[in-house]
């Protein structure tokens, strides 16, 4: 008996489950109604009866109606999978769960979805792994190049979320052997321990402030170390200014950072200062304010199990090993050891900026620091 409504009538049969039925009455609809049809239901009731070529033309339909359905992707690229054809696989299930990041998974979806994130990781390594068989040994950037082509890694930029000056090499970590001026910074690095260990064996309560502070009179950051000394800050220079206290107990450490070429903005920089973190504490990734500068860590305190990732880079600390990055890329750091870890972090110009530019980003900060709102 035919139905007068085909379509109702097939979506009955297919809630319950009679796919021959469903898929017979959907596919009679489809011919008189096509605008109206649910090809994603016939699709689902034709796969339901293993007829894949049918359910593939069923979900071709429906992607041409709506063509970032995610669940009708996700089948699709299974389908693909199922006819042997692997890259149209990948494509189709990287397009749904790009969607999906942005739209969500569809309910009961979640599980296809869970099996299409494997399915693209399992080829993305297979791929790399061809490339890298025919291509032979490589750099470290054209490893890094093919990582990228093929989903391993990810691609991180400077994204400062203050200043951004315009055409500056993508760069994470830097030579330390490209800065003469560390060597005799690292020449004083006993004498740098030396004065932390003295300066731990008196500390008191507020030795080390939390690094992670709120301004007066404005809103607070959304930092879980917000006012937390798990994060902590010895400060030698702190808002363009000398911390006396701190110059008058470590002359070593004062006498380090003269060597290095720190911006002078007065009320902002230099800032040097030692950074605890103590074991358990986690820095959630972040940007800097400006790609301008560079920030320079001196391991005085290393400790097992501490890590700091920039872009898709993860480095320890290591005594006598300075750590250089560009602080606008995307980073974090972790203490995952029992151990505290404490580095002299400080500040420097990115050398490619010439004299003339640093004194006109000096200006602009102190204009910024000088505008008053209130006065127009």
């Amino acid at each position: 008996m035919t139905s007068d409504d085909p379509i109702d009538e097939g979506l009955a049969a297919l809630r319950n489950r009679d796919f021959a039925r469903a898929a017979t009455l959907l596919a009679e609809g489809a011919q008189a109604d096509p605008e109206r049809t649910p090809w994603a239901a016939l699709a689902q009731a034709e796969l339901a009866l293993g007829r894949l070529d049918a359910a593939e033309q069923a979900l071709d339909r429906q992607l041409a109606r709506q063509a970032r359905d995610v669940g009708a992707l996700l089948v699709k690229g299974q389908l693909r999978d199922r006819f042997g054809d692997a890259r149209g696989a990948v494509s189709f299930f990287r397009t749904a769960l790009a969607q999906a990041g942005l739209s969500g998974v569809p309910r009961g979806l979640e599980p296809l979805a869970a099996q299409a994130e494997a399915y693209v990781a399992a080829s993305n390594k297979a791929f790399a792994e061809h490339l890298l068989a025919q291509v032979g040994p490589v750099s470290p950037v054209v490893g890094e190049a093919i990582g990228l082509l093929t989903g391993e890694r990810q691609l991180y930029l400077q994204q400062p979320s203050l200043f951004y000056y315009p055409g500056l090499a993508q760069k994470r970590f830097f030579d330390p052997v490209e800065f003469a001026w560390l060597e005799p910074m690292l020449d004083l690095l006993p004498e740098m321990e030396r004065e932390l260990t003295a300066v731990l064996e008196v500390e008191q309560a507020d030795t080390f402030a939390p690094y992670v502070t709120a301004p007066p009179n404005r809103p607070a950051p959304n930092n879980p170390l917000l006012g937390k000394a798990d994060w902590g800050a010895y400060y030698f220079w702190k808002d363009g200014a000398p911390v006396a206290s701190a110059a008058q107990a470590c002359p070593a450490t004062m006498a380090a950072l003269a060597h290095a070429p720190m911006p002078r903005i007065p009320g902002r920089a230099p800032m040097a200062l030692w950074s605890r973190l103590k074991p358990g504490t986690h820095i959630a990734p972040h940007h800097g304010m400006l790609n301008t500068r560079l920030i320079c860590h001196i391991p005085i305190r290393p400790a097992p199990g501490c890590s700091l990732r920039v872009g898709s880079d993860v480095r320890q600390w290591e005594r006598g090993v300075p750590l250089i990055f560009d602080d606008s890329i995307e980073h974090e750091a972790r203490n995952d050891g029992p151990e505290e870890r404490v580095v002299l972090l400080f500040e420097i110009w990115r050398p490619e900026i010439p004299p003339e530019d640093r004194d006109a980003i000096a200006t602009i900060f102190r204009a910024i620091d000088g505008y008053d709102a209130g006065a127009i």
